[in-house]
């Protein structure tokens, strides 16, 4: 891929080690964006304005580098799940999804100031979740950091103590779907 500078707009290390899988060449500058929570917007929406929030906020410092925002959340029906702010959120989280099956949605923004090119998507995945004890759920939280987790897990991380089975692309779920973003890097015009 011919691409200008790359800047990933996450400290997230999951983003970063997806994103070496295509393009081991990146700086990683985290956005400072406030992510945006409104029930109006439907989850693909929602993910994909904060997903570019996050790369014009990086992009406005950086305009000669193409920026990549992204933004992850669980949603089970209309209800949101982000980030838990404690332990027990975390379990309510988990105890909500057990034996459901939910969506995850990421947003991807790719925005080139300088050249003014901009691309923004989103991805979805259904993860369907194995019929859980509390003693399950606190098995699982021990052996993870739910913490800074979309929906209290991570499927990478013992995912299988909690995921049945799922739908869709499993980096996606990880927070990059890395199959349609390989797509639109690919697609990128060269400046």
């Amino acid at each position: 891929m011919n691409l200008p500078p790359l800047i990933l707009a996450s400290a997230s290390p999951r983003r970063a080690e997806l994103l070496r899988q295509l393009n081991p060449e990146f700086q990683i500058v985290a956005s400072d964006a406030a992510e945006i929570f409104d029930e109006q917007l439907s989850p693909w929406e929602l993910c994909q304005l904060n997903a570019h929030r996050k790369a014009r906020a990086v992009a406005k410092k950086h305009p000669d580098a193409l920026v990549l925002g992204a933004d992850t959340l669980v949603f089970l029906g209309d209800e949101v799940m982000g980030k838990p702010a404690n332990l027990a959120e975390a379990k309510r989280m988990l105890t909500r999804l057990q034996g459901q099956t939910h969506q995850v949605v990421t947003g991807v923004s790719l925005i080139h100031l300088r050249a003014h090119g901009e691309r923004t998507f989103a991805a979805s995945t259904d993860v369907t979740f194995r019929l859980l004890t509390a003693e399950q759920i606190d098995d699982y939280l021990s052996k993870t950091n739910p913490l800074d987790k979309a929906g209290a897990y991570a499927i990478q991380e013992h995912g299988a103590l909690v995921v049945a089975e799922i739908s869709g692309s499993f980096s996606n779920v990880v927070g990059l779907p890395v199959e349609q973003l390989k797509s639109e890097l690919e697609a990128w015009p060269v400046i």
